[in-house]
């Protein structure tokens, strides 16, 4: 084990830190403002905005990741109307390729999470707040969707760890994260064993700060953890 080799890759590893952060935090940031809409596409009593809620989660978890960014990298250029359009400056980019492929895809896991987060909403509570006078959009923002994110929050606290992760693989497609870079210094230096165990103590310790995030956040939004705590 060349231990020098890793030391002096470390620094190195670290120029690629920024780009996955902004690839994590774009992506969730979006995916979630989207996933809140899907979910309730996805209770919605039509028919039509059900059936297209379903069909998207149903082929963005259906399929690999690495799938998707390639078809969103490489399949989409393959339309000439495409390239001659303003929207080709967007797609001939990798970078907003990548974040436009973890957003659908985390979009998708994460209505479900909402999704079931609203549906753990107790009948009781909803129709207390009924009660009240509240309803439609007040009863959704006062009472469903905030016991929904707390009842959703170690979930998803489990799909941001797995978009963390995810952003590796942003590297097939020339983007210098962590990965991309370990994966150049690899074909320079020959040993991939050495710089893929400091690439992943660099993804262990970004995914140790959300979880210790994640459970501020719950404690926080627990009364009961809190007290504990």
């Amino acid at each position: 084990m060349n231990y020098e080799l890793m030391i002096e890759t470390f620094p190195k590893l670290l120029v690629g830190l920024n780009i996955t952060i902004q690839l994590v935090s774009i992506s969730l940031f979006v995916g979630f403002c989207f996933a809140i809409g899907l979910a309730l596409l996805r209770l919605s009593n039509n028919l039509f905005l059900n059936f297209f809620a379903k069909t998207y989660v149903f082929y963005f978890r259906g399929t690999p990741l690495l799938v998707q960014i390639f078809l969103i990298y490489y399949g989409i250029a393959q339309f000439e109307f495409i390239r001659e359009s303003f929207v080709w400056s967007f797609f001939k980019e990798p970078y907003w390729c990548a974040i436009l492929a973890l957003t659908l895809n985390t979009c998708a896991y994460s209505s479900e999470i909402i999704r079931g987060g609203i549906q753990s909403v107790s009948f009781g509570q909803i129709e207390s707040a009924k009660s009240t006078g509240m309803s439609g959009f007040l009863l959704y923002r006062r009472i469903i969707l905030p016991i929904a994110f707390r009842q959703a929050l170690p979930a998803y606290g489990n799909e941001m760890i797995l978009m963390v992760k995810a952003t590796s693989l942003v590297s097939t497609i020339t983007i210098m994260d962590i990965t991309g870079i370990a994966r150049l210094i690899i074909a320079k230096t020959f040993s991939p064993v050495e710089i893929f165990i400091v690439a992943g103590l660099i993804y262990l310790t970004i995914n140790f700060i959300v979880t210790r995030l994640v459970n501020f956040c719950e404690i926080k939004l627990t009364p009961y953890l809190r007290r504990a705590n």
